[in-house]
């Protein structure tokens, strides 16, 4: 039995059995009150209302006689499971509360609402994807590979009395030092990446670390370079400071550097695996970027999404380990390696933006869960990050080549986009096709074959005739039967 909290108002020109009578009918049918939840008796009730007794039994007498409560005896009012059959029922709706008299004025909240990020384009993930027999679906890591059991000894030891000074006190604008250790140590120097411990923040994934740089660095009469097709959601949150966002079309060696960057202020690039194309910058490239950053004062953000995925020769290192004047901003995440719901990740740049960037983060969320950057600093430190890259590494690998000759079988007529590692395909379908992928990508899912449409990835979503594919979350011996059904799916379409 759960106690109310119930604003009648005695001014009002409905009478206090009526207004309660509407509030209980209006929680019960929005699914508050559920289906045999017992309610406070009526002396109780009364009492927390400041209201006769004979008021609450009128009440819920009358609820009772209409259907909506049931009466047990000796054990009180409980909401009748008819509800359910009475076609009004909606968990999903709240109760209105409370209901706006005829004097009222609601408020307009198109009129309040300075920016919309709910009309931007986004990539949608459909719930329940776990359940279809071909999840072509991006950034979502195989849960039959990861190690639970290494985990679960991780997160016991650190929330063993030992460490609990650590991880339960408010530590303000600070993050947890061994997870901060443990990046600067084992995770950057594998990018090539050698900083001090005040050159590093840890943030609530990739998102909060673009985000606040944005806040920092972009305002209205910014100029950002973006890749196109590019990451949405960095395109988006550019957006929001209402920046004049430029993109450049990638090509097979990620984001050109011409003319295109002169007069810009931030250039937003992945490197590694431009996504979504999963395309390499070479060297070449990165110093002529680097140059061009210098000549025309550019801040070069580098988002490395995929830091521990490479298949063909080695990994070039990162951007950020050949800059010498301290224009990149390195960003990285633990979700694509670990899992997307740890929400953890970090940034690196010089020391004065860390320190505004850890000042902005305190007003924002103080620091991320200390607990949880605990564990993930055991889980490095112990040794089970690295047997489980190695592990994710030899499944993935299996994977993108069996996803690459199935695509050549299948789609011999689309260009396929092969980089040298990360999780995924971008396939580009031909213009005499007549295939649009939006279209396709619903018509796969009805039957099963979750893909990504890709003209959430360019500026002006005109182009519907690419998709990208991962595979991450399928295993080997199912993708071919996935595309063999895809391409007949998409040339019934075309």
């Amino acid at each position: 039995m759960r106690d109310f909290l119930i604003a009648l108002d005695r001014s009002a020109n409905k009478s206090l059995q009526a207004q309660l009578r509407e509030v209980l009918v209006s929680a019960i049918l929005a699914g508050h009150l559920r289906p045999g939840e017992k309610l406070p008796s009526t002396r109780h009730l009364s009492q927390q209302l400041g209201i006769s007794r004979n008021t609450s039994v009128l009440v819920y007498q009358g609820l009772t006689d209409d259907g909506y409560l049931r009466t047990s005896e000796r054990s009180g009012y409980f909401v009748n499971e008819t509800v359910l059959e009475m076609g009004m029922y909606n968990s999903s709706q709240p109760a209105s509360n409370p209901v706006p008299s005829a004097e009222s004025n609601p408020i307009e909240w198109q009129s309040k609402i300075l920016k919309v990020p709910g009309d931007q384009r986004n990539i949608h993930k459909p719930r329940g994807w776990q359940s279809l027999p071909y999840p072509f679906i991006y950034g979502q890591p195989d849960q039959s590979l990861f190690p639970i059991t290494d985990w679960r000894d991780c997160v016991y030891k650190a929330m063993g009395k030992k460490w609990l000074d650590e991880w339960s006190e408010d530590t303000l604008d600070n993050d947890d030092p061994m997870l901060v250790d443990q990046i600067r140590t084992r995770i950057l120097p594998r990018r090539g990446i050698l900083v001090g411990e005040d050159q590093i923040l840890v943030t609530l994934g990739a998102q909060q670390a673009l985000y606040t740089l944005a806040s920092l660095l972009a305002g209205p009469e910014s100029r950002i370079v973006m890749e196109e097709p590019g990451y949405p959601d960095a395109r988006n949150i550019f957006a929001l400071r209402e920046s004049q966002i430029i993109p450049v079309q990638v090509d097979q060696g990620g984001l050109p550097v011409d003319e295109r960057l002169d007069g810009a202020d931030l250039v937003y690039t992945t490197p590694s695996h431009q996504l979504p194309t999963t395309v390499t910058m070479p060297n070449a490239r990165r110093r002529a970027l680097l140059k061009k950053a210098s000549e025309q004062d550019l801040i070069i953000i580098e988002d490395d999404y995929e830091l521990e995925s490479n298949y063909v020769g080695k990994p070039l290192p990162a951007l950020k380990s050949i800059d010498q004047e301290g224009r990149v901003i390195y960003v990285g995440s633990f979700s694509k390696t670990l899992f997307p719901g740890l929400r953890l990740g970090f940034m690196v740049a010089s020391k004065e933006l860390i320190s505004e960037m850890r000042a902005l983060r305190r007003l924002m969320v103080r620091h991320p869960p200390t607990n949880n950057q605990r564990s993930t600093a055991f889980f490095l430190s112990l040794g089970y990050y690295d047997v489980y890259v190695r592990r994710l590494h030899r499944a993935y690998r299996e994977r993108w080549a069996a996803m690459g000759a199935a695509l050549e079988t299948h789609f011999a007529d689309a260009e396929i986009i092969q980089g040298a590692g990360g999780s995924s395909y971008w396939v580009q379908l031909k213009q005499e096709s007549g295939i649009d992928t939006d279209k396709l990508a619903k018509v796969a899912l009805e039957q099963g074959i979750l893909i990504e449409p890709g003209s959430v990835y360019f500026n002006n979503n005109q182009n519907r005739r690419c998709f990208r594919l991962g595979f991450s979350s399928i295993e080997d011996s199912r993708i071919d039967a996935g595309l063999e059904q895809l391409a007949a799916l998409a040339r019934r379409s075309g």
